[in-house]
C-alpha cells in the first residue's frame, strides 16, 4: 500500500499537483490507408492518381473525432497539402483543433509519417538515415522513425513514429518481405538503444504500423537487445475484448499490426506500470475510414 502511495504521490509532483491526478494524455496512432492520390477501387471501379473518396475522409474524420486524441500519430498520410487538409476538415467539420502539426520526409515520397497535436512540440526530428544489410546490399527503413518530443510539467519525454515494410514480396528470397521487415525493425531498436540506453530510464513512446503479429521476429526485435529489455507492448483492445488492427479484404483476414510500446522510463511513471492498457477504436465506420483501426492509450501526463 505505502509503495503505490509513493509512485501516486510521485506522479503528482512530476506532472504538476494533485489536479493532475484525474487528468490524461491520450496518444493515438493511425494507419489512415492513404490520405494522397494513389491508384485505388471507388465505388467499384479502378481509378488512376485519384485522392482518397470523400466518405472515406468523412468516416475518418468522424473517428478521430470520437476518440478526440491528444497527440495523434499518423501513417501514410500523403504530402504537407493533404496532412492540412485533414487538420483543417477536422476544425472546421469537426471542432477538432490541432494546433501543432509535422511531417515527416522519408525515403517513401508518397507515404509519410505525421503528428497532430494539441499541445506543442518541444522539438521535431526526422530520422531518416536508420541504414541495414538487406542481401548484402545497403538498404534504409524507408519510411524512417519520426521522433517529436514534449515536456508536460516537468517530465520530457517523445513520441517516435515509425511505418515498417509491408508484407508484399520483392524478391523471391524473402517471402513477404519478412527479413526486411526484421532489419527495419532492428535499425530502429538499435537507434533507440544508442539515443537511450534502458540504465537511462528516458521515458518514450514507439507507435506505429508494424506490418507484422506480436510473435514475430520485429516486434521481438523492438522490446529486447540481448537480455536488455526496452519497451513493453501497452495491451489494447476493443470494446469486446477483440485485438485485430488491421483487415486485409483480400484475404479476409483481422491481424495486429499497429502497436504502442512504452519504454520501461515511461512505464516506471505510471500507477499501475506494466499493467497499464490501451483501446482499440471500434466505431461503425472503422472499415471504411481505413484498413486499420486506431490505436490508443490514456496516461497521466496531463
Amino acid at each position: 500500500m505505502c509503495r503505490v502511495l509513493s509512485r501516486v504521490f510521485l506522479l503528482l509532483l512530476l506532472f504538476g499537483g494533485v489536479g493532475s491526478l484525474d487528468a490524461r494524455l491520450r496518444i493515438a496512432t493511425y494507419n489512415v490507408r492513404n490520405y494522397l492520390v494513389a491508384d485505388r477501387l471507388v465505388d467499384g471501379k479502378w481509378r488512376k492518381e485519384h485522392p482518397k473518396p470523400e466518405d472515406e475522409k468523412t468516416a475518418l474524420r468522424e473517428i478521430i473525432a470520437k476518440v478526440n486524441p491528444d497527440v495523434l500519430a499518423l501513417q501514410e498520410m500523403g504530402t504537407l497539402p493533404f496532412l492540412e487538409e485533414l487538420r483543417r476538415d477536422l476544425q472546421l467539420l469537426n471542432g477538432i483543433r490541432y494546433k501543432h502539426a509535422c511531417l515527416m520526409d522519408g525515403a517513401d515520397e508518397d507515404r509519410h509519417l505525421a503528428v497532430l497535436s494539441k499541445i506543442p512540440f518541444e522539438g521535431v526530428l526526422q530520422h531518416n538515415n536508420l541504414g541495414y544489410k538487406y542481401f548484402n546490399e545497403p538498404g534504409v527503413v524507408r519510411r524512417g522513425l519520426f521522433e517529436v518530443q514534449f515536456k508536460t510539467g516537468k517530465v520530457h519525454w517523445s513520441l517516435f513514429t515509425v511505418h515498417l515494410k509491408s508484407k508484399r514480396t520483392e524478391r523471391k528470397e524473402d517471402p513477404e518481405a519478412a527479413i526486411k521487415r526484421e532489419k527495419e525493425a532492428t535499425a530502429v531498436r538499435d537507434f533507440l538503444k544508442k539515443k537511450h540506453p534502458p540504465a537511462n530510464n528516458y521515458p518514450y513512446i514507439l507507435c506505429g504500423d508494424f506490418n507484422d503479429t506480436p510473435n514475430t521476429k520485429p516486434i521481438a526485435r523492438i522490446l529486447k537487445s540481448g537480455s536488455n529489455r526496452l519497451a513493453r507492448y501497452i495491451y489494447c483492445r476493443d470494446s469486446r475484448n477483440r485485438v485485430w488492427t488491421h483487415y486485409w479484404r483480400r484475404g479476409a483476414t483481422y491481424s495486429q499490426v499497429d502497436y504502442i510500446f512504452a519504454s520501461y522510463g515511461l512505464l516506471n511513471l505510471l500507477p499501475d506500470g506494466n499493467r497499464h492498457s490501451g483501446h482499440i477504436e471500434d466505431s461503425s465506420g472503422t472499415l471504411k475510414a481505413s484498413d486499420h483501426r486506431m490505436v490508443y492509450v490514456d496516461l497521466p501526463l496531463k
